[in-house]
């Protein structure tokens, strides 16, 4: 997130009134809800893990078992149990 000053971008009457509430500290401002990005799609984090599940599932399906998704893929037979056992998003 980048520092921006508010005398710089915000108008003289708006700039006074949120100095009625805070005087030299930092205000965080979000974006509106619509815009907002889900967790991991910046960084591509969630479509990695659904390419995985997709992956996982696929093996599940053509017979390999889930101690063997467990070891190849490094996550717990619990985990390989959720991915294949729940329904596909």
């Amino acid at each position: 997130m980048k520092y921006i000053n508010a005398d710089i971008i915000l108008p003289e009457e708006l700039l006074k009134e949120v100095q009625k509430y805070v005087q030299g500290g930092m205000v965080y401002i979000p974006k509106p809800e619509g815009l907002r990005k889900r967790w991991g799609e910046n960084s591509g984090s969630r479509l990695y893990l659904k390419n995985r599940n997709q992956e996982i599932r696929r093996l599940f399906g053509n017979g390999t078992t889930i101690d063997e998704l467990s070891a190849q893929f490094c996550l717990s037979c619990d985990s390989i149990k959720k991915i294949v056992y729940s329904k596909d998003k």
